[in-house]
């Protein structure tokens, strides 16, 4: 179906959804490497214009990439929740910007509603919203998640302790926990990135953490990175894994540039059901994204980045995700040139994917080669913590050593919490003070006093 409107003294015309979506799209260096982004300001006004005059229902009728042709395209529609997207069925992409800024939408219509929602719907109010429209719609999201500690919660925020090492050596990953440890991080997980790829020293690395979780009763939960096919044969071999990771897209096409199909998906999720290894609940996946994967992957279908990243969070709502995060800035210039764009992109995420039921966090990074520094990420991990960000990454001096690019440190956290009054998962929180690492109201104490916990690094 084609679209067009009158702008000024010229009638725009855009061939179907997809152009007009890419189209709205504020200007980013991947669409524009895509060679789908508006040629100039103008043409950007006419499709936001046109955008917002576009029925939601539209979305359900006309797809930007066809149904018979991807396995992503037949998840979103197959398991759209037509009750639930009744009570916004009568909107345009304007009218529904304007229904999540008012005062009547709250964060129960919202988690009522988000079952009915798809990820294009999503994607396209985004593109009418500026960012502190973006920030109050997400703040109203709550979206809330439990394995062994409860993530999400109102007024609350997690940290990922990342104990990367570039050689898995356990005495420096293992130094790297009892550091996050001590700065009040690692409720939302303690995942490592691993440099390796054999399964042995995966499983040992595995074991390692379920060792040290389980000698200090953390309550919180523990994963290696690694693809889900290990996780699937470790999680057979009887190995202690907690969360299933994998990174996702939102197109067949990128997915299988993963190794991955959503069958395989679902044998992982299933593995780690079988586990039983969550105390308070059973959300165990762990998804990453980043806008600009289905592009590299020569998998974008002429879709704009940000559409394709609303997808993938699709993907992940089917198998009730303890944790989904953008890795933001983490693919490079070629798609997020700047720190402008990087904020503006994880703000973007984090709201569609709230909107879609998704419980988001955000990895707010950047690489050496792009145009941004750490002033745009102490911007960006404000926003997100005005918006109610799930969860964030804490990694040493901000500086992964394996995987070479720049992102929050434990100390950012505890930054945030004071400016915020941000609270730590409850359990995790609880177990702080017992450990003698915090006083009752999340403050740290001097580390002298949290000897047990400096064992693990001997």
């Amino acid at each position: 179906m084609s679209y067009r409107i009158n702008a000024g003294n010229t009638l725009w015309r855009f061939p179907d959804l997809k152009t007009v979506m890419a189209k709205a799209t504020p200007l980013r260096s991947g669409d524009v490497l895509a060679g789908v982004a508006a040629q100039t300001a103008e043409e950007s006004v006419a499709a936001r214009m046109c955008l917002a005059d576009i029925p939601l229902k539209a979305f359900l009728s006309e797809t930007i990439i066809p149904y018979e042709d991807d396995a992503v395209t037949r998840l979103i529609l197959d398991s759209h929740d037509h009750a639930a997207f009744a009570e916004i069925a009568h909107l345009t992409v304007g009218g529904f910007r304007d229904y999540l800024l008012s005062h009547g939408s709250d964060s129960r219509t919202l988690a009522r509603i988000a079952p009915g929602i798809t990820p294009e719907m999503a994607a396209a109010v985004s593109k009418l919203m500026r960012n502190q429209d973006l920030i109050l719609a997400a703040r109203k999201c709550r979206v809330v998640t439990q394995f062994r500690n409860t993530i999400g919660l109102e007024g609350h925020m997690s940290v990922r302790l990342q104990p990367n090492h570039p050689s898995d050596d356990r005495r420096g990953i293992a130094a790297s926990i009892v550091d996050g440890l001590l700065y009040g991080t690692g409720d939302a997980v303690i995942g490592i990135n691993p440099a390796s790829d054999n399964i042995a020293v995966l499983s040992d690395l595995v074991e390692m953490m379920a060792e040290i979780v389980a000698r200090y009763e953390i309550p919180t939960q523990t994963c290696v990175l690694t693809h889900v096919t290990t996780s699937i044969e470790m999680a057979n071999r009887g190995m202690p894994v907690d969360l299933v990771f994998q990174s996702i897209a939102g197109t067949e096409k990128a997915n299988m540039s993963f190794g991955i199909s959503l069958e395989m998906l679902q044998e992982g999720y299933e593995a780690g059901l079988a586990l039983k290894r969550g105390t308070v609940g059973e959300n165990l996946m762990y998804f990453e994204t980043g806008q600009g994967s289905a592009l590299s992957a020569d998998a974008n279908f002429g879709c704009d980045q940000q559409t394709l990243e609303a997808r993938a969070y699709g993907v992940a709502r089917a198998y009730a995700p303890l944790l989904v995060n953008t890795v933001v800035g983490f693919i490079g210039p070629e798609y997020l040139y700047d720190g402008k764009q990087i904020i503006r992109a994880g703000l973007e995420d984090h709201f569609c994917g709230k909107l879609l039921g998704v419980p988001m966090g955000c990895d707010i990074c950047y690489t050496n080669h792009a145009e941004a520094d750490q002033d745009d990420m102490d911007t960006l991990l404000t926003l997100l913590g005005a918006a109610g960000i799930n969860f964030i990454m804490g990694i040493p001096g901000s500086d992964d050593v394996m995987l070479n690019y720049q992102s929050t440190s434990f100390h950012d956290q505890l930054y945030l919490r004071e400016v915020l009054g941000l609270k730590r998962a409850p359990e995790f929180q609880a177990w702080l003070e017992r450990m003698r690492v915090t006083d009752p109201l999340g403050k740290l104490l001097p580390q002298d006093n949290a000897q047990a916990l400096l064992e693990i690094a001997s």
